[in-house]
């Protein structure tokens, strides 16, 4: 790593990268200037950088006085009342604001209206990045055919007749489901065929309709392929007809796909799935993010020896049985997640010291959106004019407060009317799930969504409870009555305040990629329980969960929650306690190996190779997607365990160099990859001893502080 050299600006030290990106790259075309962005930057951080400083003393206070109290009780039986009477005394608890609605202007589609999947994906990655973009489309033959929802995939090599003849049959049985027909089912079609009455299918030489005519929207021709587009709850769906294509010459009717609009929206993440920590890495990071806003970034990479370039999907036109066209977007709409209020960063500094990183985040990523706010023609990503920033890691009303105050300024600086930027609230951390409504009313007047992060919301149950005595493993953890209490508070208080309609209530990741069949099993949950989107890891994982937005009319769904009781806070706020779970040894010592395992498979990756988010293979090698939301969970798990006194130091130590030792195993075909057996002495390794032997004092059992400053010093090492 180089050492940063740094250039003035408005009383500012910027780093000279940063200063490059920003005033060659970012603002030309914006209508800001240099003299204008770094003055107004200047002054963000004169306004706001105390006051950050201020919000995380804050939290460090509360946490002093929650740890204080619990020992005070140390072996009395819990007393949920005499909690709560306490988080109120010292205003950890607010009071109720009185019944409100969201008021958060014009909003798109895909947030507002139509209820679907969400990707989430490292904005570092150039690659994953274009991915997640043009995943707003995907062919539902392929995702049925190369993952496990019709069981194990076929090896590669030519297409096996047998598990393409299943495909087509599940296929059509979706078909039957989401646009039955008057007479018969998809799978005896000969033949479509549309006019300016609709779209017609040929069964047994007699035409049948769609029972619904609507449902049909009109076709567009590409290449040999003529697709016919229908659509459900809002998705689009095309039938693809080509009797020429190799699938399309096996079928009756010529069809050779089912293509669904499957990922609306994606999150181009700056924060837990990145591994960000210096100027250089942030440079990186928002010039992906200024090239989807631009619309120009490309990617070029070698798949299966041959050189492939990725760039944005253009719209798709379609024409109207009346003849007129509409246009469809071929993209998701793009959101991006900036980091939160902990991080500090030397890319810019005031007087010597580093600054708040979320509020680069906040003006950097706001003016790279604005090349997309000045487009009059062609794609454009938000087609309301508005910028779409989640905020993560937020603890409260007071937080989300100044995050909006923040906001307000950056659009000043730079000239946007207000509330331009939308921001997105991850129900994530403890104070803000009890106090949820507070919260939501803070951002009444630009919040577009909130969603559940059950992983960093069980990492900061655990770090605020921490001296409650030992938390129960993972698996009693799921099960646990706090958990329920969370996800189903968080879609009533959404709906009472007035977000069906007007914004996202969102459901957490699928953490098994290669899981598929599990997926489609367990995940239509998520819009049964009134969640107009959930997170996925993958395109493919999005093309099979949006078949759970035809399954279940969320809008309906939400009709039915709407004005039913929200569950009580005092089970939101009693802990899932080894005490009232018991585990055997046995069970303890797996948790710990388990726990230890997912740490440095994670850890290793993230401070040896800047990875921040990857597919890891657990300690029963099945791969897992794992992020710092992840890696919190067991890191504050196993300094709870040990603060409680249910593990020695020694066993913990033992149990990471085990691990150790398996996750050399695991990553041994990888040449980029370094060992941590057997000298356990390189950064990667005191990373993840650092997690857990450090994690009661880590601030809220954060993972960032420990990750940034032993990837920096792999870089160094590195020169």
């Amino acid at each position: 790593m180089i050492e940063t050299r740094y250039t003035q600006r408005h009383g500012l030290e910027v780093a000279r990268e940063l200063a490059d990106f920003v005033e060659t790259q970012v603002l030309p075309g914006t209508g800001v200037d240099a003299d204008r962005f770094w003055s107004g930057y200047a002054e963000l951080l004169s306004e706001f950088g105390a006051e950050n400083r201020a919000l995380l003393a804050r939290r460090a206070e509360l946490q002093d006085r929650i740890d204080a109290w619990h020992k005070a009780r140390d072996n009395q039986p819990w007393d949920t009342a005499a909690y709560r009477a306490f988080l109120t005394e010292i205003g950890y608890l607010v009071p109720e604001p009185a019944p409100f609605q969201i008021g958060n202007g014009r909003i798109d589609p895909e947030i507002a209206e139509v209820a679907g999947p969400q990707l989430v994906v490292p904005v570092s990655n150039a690659r994953f990045a274009l991915n997640a973009a043009n995943a707003r489309w995907g062919s539902l033959y392929d995702a049925l055919y190369g993952s496990d929802v019709m069981g194990p995939p076929p090896a590669g090599g030519g297409i096996d007749p047998a598990r393409r003849d299943a495909v087509v049959a599940r296929a059509a049985q979706f078909l039957d489901e989401a646009f039955p027909l008057t007479g018969g089912s998809h799978a005896q079609v000969s033949g479509y065929r549309a006019d300016a009455d609709g779209l017609k299918a040929t069964i047994e030489g007699s035409e049948v309709a769609l029972r619904d005519p609507s449902a049909y929207v009109g076709r567009r021709i590409e290449g040999g392929d003529t697709a016919l587009v229908l659509r459900h709850h809002g998705l689009h769906v095309e039938l693809i007809i080509n009797p020429d294509h190799p699938i399309g010459a096996a079928s009756p009717s010529g069809l050779r796909d089912v293509v669904l609009e499957a990922a609306l929206t994606a999150i181009q993440d700056c924060e837990d799935s990145v591994a960000a920590v210096d100027a250089e890495d942030k440079v990186a990071v928002y010039a992906n993010w200024l090239g989807l806003m631009k619309g120009d970034l490309t990617d070029t990479f070698d798949k299966g020896g041959k050189q492939m370039t990725r760039r944005l999907n253009a719209d798709r036109e379609v024409t109207r049985p009346d003849g007129s066209t509409i246009t469809l977007p071929g993209r998701a709409l793009l959101l991006v997640r900036n980091v939160g209020l902990l991080m500090t960063t030397d890319a810019v500094r005031l007087n010597g010291e580093e600054t708040p990183e979320g509020l680069m985040d906040a003006v950097v990523t706001t003016a790279c959106a604005i090349h997309d706010l000045k487009k009059t023609e062609g794609p454009r990503n938000s087609r309301v004019g508005a910028v779409y920033v989640v905020k993560p890691k937020m603890h409260g009303p007071d937080e989300a407060a100044f995050a909006d105050r923040t906001f307000t300024k950056v659009e000043r600086i730079l000239g946007l009317p207000a509330n331009t930027v939308k921001l997105g609230l991850m129900d994530e951390e403890r104070r803000t799930s009890a106090n949820l409504a507070a919260t939501i009313h803070a951002l009444r007047n630009r919040l577009f969504f909130i969603n559940t992060g059950f992983l960093d919301r069980t990492g900061d149950e655990i770090h605020t409870t921490m001296q409650a005595g030992a938390f129960a493993g993972r698996d009693a953890t799921r099960r646990s009555g706090w958990l329920k209490a969370y996800e189903d508070r968080n879609v009533r208080i959404g709906l009472n305040a007035g977000l069906r309609g007007r914004a996202q209530i969102g459901k957490g990741m699928w953490a098994k990629p290669d899981a598929l069949a599990e997926m489609v099993q367990t995940k239509i949950g998520h819009p049964q329980s009134g969640a107009n989107t959930a997170w996925v890891p993958s395109p493919t994982a999005a093309t099979l969960h949006a078949l759970h937005y035809h399954m279940v009319d969320v809008a309906a769904r939400q009709d039915e929650l709407s004005g039913q009781p929200v569950p009580d806070l005092d089970l939101l706020l009693t802990p899932a306690l080894m005490s009232d779970a018991p585990l055997s040894q046995d069970q303890i010592l797996r948790e710990v190996d388990n726990s230890a395992q997912g740490i440095l498979g994670y850890v290793v990756r993230w401070v040896d190779q800047g990875i921040g988010c990857s597919k890891v293979p657990d300690i029963d090698d099945v791969p897992m997607m794992e992020d710092r939301a992840t890696c919190r969970i067991s890191a504050q798990l196993l300094a709870n365990w040990l603060e409680q006194g249910i593990v020695t130091r020694d066993q913990v130590e033992d149990a990471l160099r085990r691990m150790a030792l398996k996750v050399d195993e695991q990553n041994a075909g990888d040449p980029n990859y370094v060992p941590m057996a057997p000298s356990y002495d390189g950064p990667a390794f005191q990373a993840a001893r650092d997690l857990v032997l450090t994690g009661t004092t880590q601030p809220s059992g954060y993972t960032e502080p420990a990750l940034h400053a032993r990837r920096r010093q792999a870089k160094a090492m590195r020169g």
